[in-house]
Formats: structure tokens, C-alpha cells, sequence
């Protein structure tokens, strides 16, 4: 039976599959580390009091990108380059999502309509990394191998997720609520479009490497086609709504450790 519980398996069961997957998530990780180490450097002054908890959201990510590479050598193996269609965060850039690159590579401050965008765009790419961790969560909470990474992982996206909402209706409340809906929108529309792709291009990287038939990858290319016609429709609306979280500061304290996690 296909489904996403076997196809995962599949993927976990066999080493080179399982190290493109690894490297992927860790090359994104350390990516989504570098830009929030940056913003930190740039935050305007009005908004130094949310540096602490920026670099506490970069610091999570490096952590993670630890986590994914150390359970590759965990098994023997090494991080292989991260194929360009399967680069999330890159394409994002590329399509005008988040702060550009070059912009966070200057020394000039950010202002605080960046800082907006920055929380908006994050709120988007938040609740699919949450999205994700509970679906791998229902099915290998509780593997042997890759379990205790998955809920820590799992915790930390949660707080992310938290921190967003927190910190944008703080926002919203300033008068920054018009520009909120603008970004939240077009970033979740634009999102939901990268995330498409980079979801055919993984799974046609897997289905060559693990052998798949024809008929399997395109039902597996069919589904992410279907998902994806949902959230053009009206999934989408569930990455631009603001709720106060139930956990507030949730990035207030300090890192937790990965001692012990893998």
C-alpha cells in the first residue's frame, strides 16, 4: 500500500536515499541558521529587544542541521551535495520570499518593515516545517534511529511556530497589521508553489535511486499535484492566520542541548 508512512520507510531503509534526505533537511537548516545569525547583526534599534530570540531561532536551526548530519555518521555516512531543484530556501530567495541574500550580506541595519517580512515569511515556512515534523512524528515518533531527533526537532518547530504568531500580532497591535496580511499572503501562495516543486524533484531523486516503477512515481507525483491543489484553493489560508499561542516566549530561555539525541 503506498503511503506516506511506507514511502518514508522505504527511504529510511536504504543509505543513499536516507543520506540525500539528511543532507537535504541539514543543508536547509544551516541556511535558515546563517540568515538569522545576519538578522541579528542587522536589527534596527526599535526592535533590539527580539535579537535574543532571533538567534535563539538561528541557534535552533544550527542545532538541527547537527542533528541531521550526525545521524548520517551515526550510520557511516556522508553529506552529499544538495541538489539545486530540492533547495527550498533558494528557491524561495528566488522567487522574492524573505529577505534577499545580498541584503543580509550588507552591513546596513535592517529596517523595521524588514523585520516584519521577516516574521511573515517565517510564520509561512514555520507551519510547513511543523506541518512536516507531526506527520513524521505519527509515524516514527518512536524509531529506535531517528525517534529522539524527530521530537526534539519536533519541539523546537513548535516554539518557532509560536514565536511567530506571538510577535506578529505584537506587531499587528503597532500598526503594522496591513503590511502583515500583504506578506503572510503572498508568501504562503508562493510557498505552497516551491513547495510543490521541490517535492517532485525529491521524490523523482528517491524514486530513481530506490528503483521505483513508473506507476508508483507518478501517483506519488500525482499526490503532491493534488496536495498542492488544495492549498492553492483554501489550504493556504491555514499559513496566514494569527493566533495567540498557547506558550508564550516560547524562544525566551536558552538552547536546548543535542547531548544525547543521536
Amino acid at each position: 500500500m503506498l503511503s506516506a508512512r511506507s514511502v518514508f520507510q522505504e527511504i529510511l531503509d536504504n543509505d543513499e536515499s536516507y543520506r540525500l534526505f539528511c543532507s537535504i533537511a541539514a543543508g536547509g537548516e544551516a541556511q535558515g541558521a546563517w540568515e538569522n545569525g545576519r538578522i541579528v547583526a542587522l536589527v534596527p534599534e526599535e526592535q533590539r529587544a527580539l535579537a535574543p530570540k532571533i538567534a535563539r531561532h538561528g541557534a535552533d536551526e544550527d542545532k538541527h542541521g547537527r542533528i541531521f548530519n550526525a545521524l548520517l555518521h551515526k550510520r557511516g555516512l556522508d553529506p552529499v551535495p544538495v541538489p539545486a531543484e530540492t533547495d527550498y530556501t533558494m528557491l524561495l530567495e528566488r522567487g522574492g520570499i524573505g529577505l534577499p541574500h545580498e541584503r543580509l550580506r550588507a552591513d546596513t541595519p535592517l529596517t523595521e518593515r524588514d523585520i516584519v517580512e521577516y516574521l511573515a515569511h517565517s510564520r509561512v515556512t514555520e507551519q510547513r516545517a511543523a506541518d512536516q515534523m507531526d506527520l513524521l512524528m505519527a509515524h516514527f515518533g518512536e524509531h529506535p534511529e531517528i525517534g529522539k531527533a524527530l521530537r526534539m526537532i519536533s519541539q523546537d518547530e513548535t516554539n518557532h511556530l509560536a514565536y511567530c504568531h506571538e510577535e506578529l500580532l505584537r506587531l499587528a497591535r503597532a500598526g503594522h497589521g496591513r503590511t502583515i496580511r500583504s506578506v503572510l499572503r503572498n508568501s504562503a501562495r508562493a510557498e505552497i508553489r516551491v513547495y510543490r516543486d521541490v517535492s517532485l524533484a525529491v521524490m523523482g531523486r528517491m524514486g530513481a535511486i530506490l528503483g521505483w516503477s513508473r506507476p508508483k512515481a507518478l501517483a506519488l507525483a500525482l499526490g503532491i499535484r493534488a496536495v498542492y491543489a488544495y492549498e492553492r484553493a483554501v489550504g493556504w489560508r491555514r499559513m496566514v492566520t494569527l493566533r495567540m499561542p498557547d506558550r508564550l516566549d516560547a524562544l525566551g530561555g536558552p538552547v536546548t542541548s543535542a547531548a544525547g539525541v543521536v
